[in-house]
């Protein structure tokens, strides 16, 4: 009888074995397979529309040109990082190497941080809106969108580097220690270099965050299009995300189709982002196993 019901529990289990290895394939297919059928929606009817005009053109209701957008993205991106990124990332070292168990600033900064993470996009742009645009008179201008988006993209580079912080190895802290070096030349030579990785895909995440907001954006940064783009962080300028949003909602003959071709270069440049992201992560795993 015994052996009868282990043949019983054995085919159970490899029945229920299968079903899950066949659910978690099929999970990963169809995750696979809607990004490629929503990257080649857009892509397919955007690219074509790409030429020269639209992307170094000036802007009028013929070319519907990017190349003020492009550049107020890019602003958006490079001084956010700027920001936010330094900022995030001693928090996490403070999180995880100079602060006690139990501490009650690290549960009250916990805690900001979840809360940060879940409020809607939208608002944070009546946030920004209030105190950038009209309290510090920045007015709807980059200057305001930037600081309205490194207030958004924060959560998500403390919690990503402290997590690669906190995998860092003890024996790597105890061995710097052990030959003299100070704690924090430790953070910053033995440390930061090997959570590089985990730190870089935060930022990733954090730069596609800033590439695809926009519901933020319209309360701060504004709508205008700038026929000569300005690097005055005082001027209004939309990002692409907003660029899209307007063309598809403007109803010019060929504005949807502009609109996919902003979309296409989106995705181009969120592309070209984690690819580089993804080179500079190897290098830092190479020396550090080096």
């Amino acid at each position: 009888m015994r052996e009868v019901d282990d043949e019983k529990n054995l085919r159970k289990r490899k029945t229920v074995s299968i079903a899950l290895k066949a659910a978690v394939w099929f999970c990963g297919i169809l995750t696979v397979g809607i990004l490629v059928y929503i990257l080649s929606f857009i892509l397919i009817r955007g690219i074509p529309k790409i030429n020269m005009e639209f992307l170094f053109g000036e802007y009028n209701s013929e070319t519907l040109s990017a190349f003020s957008s492009v550049v107020a993205t890019v602003e958006m991106i490079v001084i956010s990082l700027l920001i936010a990124v330094p900022v995030g990332v001693f928090c996490a070292i403070y999180l995880s190497e100079y602060a006690k168990r139990g501490n009650k600033a690290v549960k009250v900064i916990r805690l900001a941080v979840d809360t940060l993470a879940g409020i809607p996009s939208i608002v944070y742009g009546l946030f920004g809106m209030i105190v950038f645009v009209y309290a510090f008179g920045f007015k709807a201008s980059i200057l305001s969108g930037i600081c309205t988006i490194s207030i958004m993209i924060l959560p998500v580079i403390i919690s990503s580097s402290e997590e690669a912080i906190k995998a860092v190895p003890d024996m790597y802290r105890e061995g710097s220690l052990a030959l003299g070096a100070t704690r924090l030349r430790t953070v910053f030579k033995v440390v930061l270099p090997s959570a590089m990785p985990g730190i870089l895909s935060g930022i990733i995440l954090a730069i596609g965050r800033i590439v695809g907001e926009s519901a933020a954006l319209i309360f701060t940064s504004g709508t205008n299009v700038l026929k000569d783009p300005t690097l005055n962080l005082l001027a209004s300028q939309r990002t692409l995300a907003i660029h899209m949003y307007m063309l598809a909602n403007e109803g010019l003959p060929h504005s949807r189709d502009m609109a996919f071709a902003t979309g296409s270069i989106l995705i181009l440049i969120v592309f070209l982002v984690n690819f580089a992201a993804t080179k500079i992560a190897g290098m830092f795993g190479r020396l550090n196993n080096e």
